[in-house]
């Protein structure tokens, strides 16, 4: 598994504080979405060759970690 931790960075003044990759403008929810969407891996870099296939597993690894630490309140 990916440390995502090592890739993902969290800058209050960049993209509203979301998490991005490596510092850049590209944030996990971008590369989500586009996942989301029905693109490849390998589609998403000929799109974005500064992004490398480690970096969209560490973007699945971080949404995955946030997940497994929700907390999910119900309401009656």
């Amino acid at each position: 598994m990916i440390d995502y931790r090592k890739i993902i960075t969290i800058e209050p003044g960049k993209r509203g504080g979301k998490p991005c990759i490596r510092g850049m403008r590209i944030t996990v929810g971008d590369i989500l979405g586009w996942l989301a969407s029905g693109m490849s891996s390998e589609e998403i870099i000929e799109d974005f060759p500064e992004l490398t296939r480690d970096d969209i597993l560490a973007a699945l690894s971080f949404a995955a970690a946030r997940e497994q630490n929700a907390t999910i309140i119900l309401s009656a």
